[in-house]
């Protein structure tokens, strides 16, 4: 049984999962080569169906360009500013943005601790969100999102006034 491994991080971690699957073929170049495709999905796939796998002799010169068409997953690692900046689509539900924004910070160089991951996440927040989850400030990640999730619960349901709203309705009120 062979299991895909995704590219989404660090592609020289991919080829090293990938021969650690077959380490029992050895140093078989031939085998490495030819099961290598059965490794890869999406776009990493769609790469190498693009290839002229001729012009590969070895399993170096294989590796070689697998490494530097998908250096850029390594090249633009997100920064506690890009996190800050990571927003949550409409269409997305609360936990599916923050297990998003949570995968993305474990990619951050120099890791977060749990009280950063908390504050940084806070600070992508919009208005209503970020004034509702103060409470949250403090706690470990886990514990802020369940507090985040009532929050989003209590916007949708009405009984978190939103501010937005808020701002809206007075503003007309305003202007007659």
């Amino acid at each position: 049984m062979f299991i895909y491994l995704p590219v989404h991080g660090d592609p020289i971690a991919h080829l090293k999962r990938y021969c650690n699957q077959l380490r029992g073929a050895g140093r078989k170049e031939e085998l490495l080569m030819a099961y290598f495709r059965e490794s890869l999905t999406g776009i990493a796939s769609e790469w190498y169906m693009d290839q002229e796998i001729s012009h590969w002799h070895i399993w170096d010169d294989l590796a070689r360009d697998f490494v530097r068409q998908f250096q850029y997953n390594v090249d633009i690692t997100p920064d506690r500013n890009s996190l800050s900046n990571l927003k949550k689509k409409i269409t997305k539900s609360f936990l599916e943005y923050a297990i998003k924004w949570r995968e993305q910070a474990a990619r951050v160089k120099l890791p977060m601790e749990e009280t950063e991951l908390v504050t940084v996440f806070l600070q992508a927040q919009e208005a209503d969100y970020f004034q509702n989850m103060m409470s949250a400030m403090g706690k470990p990640f886990a514990e802020a999102i369940k507090i985040w999730e009532m929050v989003e619960n209590g916007l949708k349901t009405g009984w978190i006034l939103s501010q937005v709203t808020f701002k809206a309705t007075s503003q007309s009120i305003h202007n007659g």
